[in-house]
């Protein structure tokens, strides 16, 4: 009997994990993950490479024989060696899937997440360091990123485009996928190699509208799953497109949605709710292990969940909104938090390097 995990990964999601650590590399329990628990592809941001350097004694070599360099080289190095390391483990999982999972994501400097010609620059960087083709390069999916994300995959790159909230800006980013495509092939070039995800935010939605909305709302609760849901509608939409049969027919590979920020925020709320409500194929899970081990212990698979609610999903958008609730100016709002948030994580990751090296 298949567990909920595998399940889940029989019905067309991709379980992911949102977590990394060199203690996860060198103790054994992601590729215990991998082998037990349907686990194929990791997702990083700098919040989770600050929590990973801070705590782990792992690091402290590496960073006094780099001591002379800069706070960013260091950084850059210690990340990339344990993202290539990661690759490297998800390397059987790469081909087997046919290069469609197996994939870990690194992500450029939150810094630059208006200022689209050094995102490019970093992720290009990032690529040839890590130097493995299982690589994703995160781009947040700002206003100055998306020209970035459609240069870099015009220049080969692999890209998961992150901090997705809205509908509206999803679909700038299958827009700005697409273009990168495009240049491609204009130039001749191949696109099979090409890989993207979009990494569309859920539980933060909830945690910003059920505030607004207030304890004894029936509508609590209602809305991340439904902005999901919706999202999807809008990844079949553009499936469908005669833009994109049109880059399928030169070999593209479709990009797919990545649901994000899975666990819950509200410790009432069941704590599977993100997983077990978002399952169709073609979409990625990326969860955090406290979500993962809820769904394998207790998850309720039903079957597929996203297209059957697309019309209920609408319906409770169009209620929220009748509340009161202008969900744009939520969406809008989160996206600033959200780079405010992997800004401020950035620097405490600068200054735990820092004080190993002052401590030395």
């Amino acid at each position: 009997m298949l567990n909920t995990l595998a399940q889940i990964s029989e019905a067309g999601v991709a379980v992911w994990l949102d977590d990394l650590s060199r203690e996860r590399l060198k103790n054994g329990s992601l590729a215990k993950l991998i082998a037990e628990d349907s686990v194929v592809g990791v997702t990083t941001n700098p919040s989770i490479f600050g929590s990973a350097i801070s705590k782990s004694d792992l690091y402290r070599n590496d960073i006094l024989q780099n001591k002379d360099k800069s706070i960013e080289e260091i950084i850059t190095k210690l990340t990339t060696d344990d993202v290539r390391e990661a690759c490297d483990l998800f390397h059987n999982t790469f081909k087997a899937s046919n290069e469609i999972d197996g994939r870990i994501s690194l992500e450029v400097d939150p810094r630059f997440a208006h200022d689209a010609m050094a995102t490019i620059k970093q992720g290009k960087q990032l690529w040839e360091i890590v130097d493995r083709k299982n690589l994703l390069i995160k781009v947040p999916a700002t206003v100055e990123g998306l020209p970035a994300v459609t240069e870099l995959i015009a220049q080969g790159i692999s890209v998961n485009i992150t901090l997705i909230f809205s509908l509206d800006r999803y679909k700038k980013v299958l827009d700005a996928f697409a273009a990168g495509l495009e240049k491609r092939v204009n130039a001749s070039q191949e696109i099979g190699s090409i890989h993207s995800v979009a990494s569309f935010f859920v539980s933060r939605i909830d945690a910003e509208i059920d505030k607004q909305l207030g304890d004894k709302s029936e509508l609590k609760g209602l809305a991340a799953i439904a902005n999901a849901v919706m999202a999807y509608e809008v990844f079949l939409e553009f499936e469908k497109s005669s833009r994109w049969q049109k880059l399928l027919s030169h070999g593209g590979n479709l990009q797919r949605p990545l649901w994000a920020s899975t666990g819950v925020k509200d410790p009432s709320y069941d704590q599977t709710r993100y997983v077990m409500s978002l399952i169709a194929p073609n979409v990625i899970n990326t969860m955090p292990e406290a979500t993962l081990n809820a769904v394998k212990a207790s998850g309720v698979f039903s079957g597929e969940t996203i297209t059957p609610n697309i019309k209920n999903a609408k319906i409770n958008l169009a209620k929220i909104a009748m509340a009161g609730i202008d969900i744009a100016k939520v969406t809008d709002a989160l996206e600033i938090d959200g780079i405010a948030k992997f800004e401020a994580s950035w620097l405490d990751l600068m200054s735990s390097v820092k004080s190993v090296i002052s401590g030395s």
